[in-house]
């Protein structure tokens, strides 16, 4: 049988500065562009998202933010129906996102991928904060 594990312990030095919760390279596809031919067809989008959290201990899924709640936002923007803008998009998730007490900061980039010729894609990065 194993021996049990140590108690955990931070070092007299070390101090938590922060945390952040990331969400790296999730594909959507979404009504989105301003073009004629970009109307009523979906889109890939890929996003990545990060949302910085106070210095505060984690110790249970409580007391961070559990990255799924970023898919489902995404999931619900998409779902609400067609978006002209990368921006626009990128805006309210940001926005969506901040709806959490617990994020101070949020990273929303959103890329397009196949929009641009020559380009692997196009798209923006927008910052909130409180």
């Amino acid at each position: 049988m194993p021996e049990p594990l140590a108690p955990f312990s931070v070092p007299a030095a070390a101090r938590r500065e922060g945390l952040s919760v990331f969400v790296r390279g999730l594909e959507v596809q979404a009504g989105i562009g301003v073009h004629a031919h970009e109307q009523g067809v979906l889109q890939c989008l890929m996003l990545d998202v990060t949302l910085e959290l106070g210095a505060r201990p984690v110790d249970r899924l409580a007391d961070t933010v559990n990255y799924e709640t970023v898919a489902e936002a995404a999931a619900k923007l998409v779902a609400e129906g067609h978006i002209g803008l990368v921006e626009t998009f990128a805006e309210r998730l940001a926005l969506a996102c901040l709806e959490d007490v617990r994020v101070r900061r949020v990273k929303v980039r959103v890329e397009k991928p196949g929009c641009l010729p020559g380009a692997a894609a196009a798209g923006c990065e927008v910052v909130y904060g409180r």
